[in-house]
């Protein structure tokens, strides 16, 4: 079987977890049944990145449309992130991991707030994997809400408009203190973004799988990475120029 190479591993990944309700659907279960076992996935993902070395891993846990769902299942939803958060505690701290959050954190309920901004405060020391999670997340508010500091800091003084460039733009956002991703996982076999990350992803290498995210493990994040491992990342340059025998002119 082939095998990963363990010196050209992603330093982060970011996964779209897509299919919990689908899953339950096939198997005659209600939806809030799929994303139990949808959390399933989320600490076999979890541990088998730390394990690996993965410095980083990013799941879209609750996007900014996920607000409009039936509130039964909202309701539901952040009753599982509550469970993870103080569940999963003693596990984070055991296993050198570090939680990080990312979105428009004050639409949470005060409870959950309260519960996500104390976890972690406790692994803030740790320095193996972080785990950040995407919570009432949109990369098109991230964006508007990045441009809207900047014309704030531009009109103090703060900073010029020659100031402004693709990296200090960078710092703006949500993930200011992270390095962009490498590798994007979008399970359930849908082809599209769904608004996540919009600015970071512009040179990731994007994986869609058919599997339903209840049913992703370690073996399916194996074959991701392999195929990562495959790929020729070139960031606009050529081959040539990538395998250093271009000589510029």
């Amino acid at each position: 079987m082939e095998k990963l190479d363990l010196k050209k591993l992603p330093r982060h990944i970011a996964i779209i977890m897509d299919g919990n309700g689908r899953w339950a659907q096939n198997k005659r279960l209600s939806r809030v049944k799929g994303h139990q076992k949808g959390l399933e996935a989320v600490k076999e993902v979890v541990e088998t990145c730390g394990e690996l070395g993965i410095k980083i891993l990013t799941l879209y846990a609750f996007s900014k449309e996920n607000w409009r769902r039936p509130r039964e299942e909202v309701n539901e939803l952040m009753r599982l992130l509550q469970r993870y958060l103080v569940e999963e505690r003693k596990e984070l701290l055991e296993k050198n991991i570090r939680l990080n959050a990312i979105g428009d954190l004050e639409d949470l309920p005060t409870p959950i707030l309260e519960i996500l901004k104390e976890t972690v405060e406790m692994t803030r020391h740790k320095d193996g994997l972080i785990l950040n999670l995407a919570l009432s997340y949109g990369g098109r508010s991230e964006i508007v809400a990045g441009i809207r500091k900047i014309i704030e800091e531009v009109e103090q003084g703060k900073i010029s408009r020659d100031d402004i460039t693709p990296e200090t733009f960078s710092r703006y956002l949500f993930t200011r203190d992270l390095p962009d991703p490498d590798l994007l996982i979008r399970t359930s076999g849908e082809l599209r973004i769904s608004n996540f990350l919009l600015w970071q992803i512009a040179y990731t290498e994007l994986y869609f799988t058919k599997t339903l995210w209840p049913d992703f493990g370690k073996e399916e994040l194996i074959q991701a990475l392999l195929e990562y491992q495959r790929r020729e990342r070139r960031f606009g340059l050529t081959t040539s120029q990538i395998r250093g025998s271009f000589t510029p002119a």
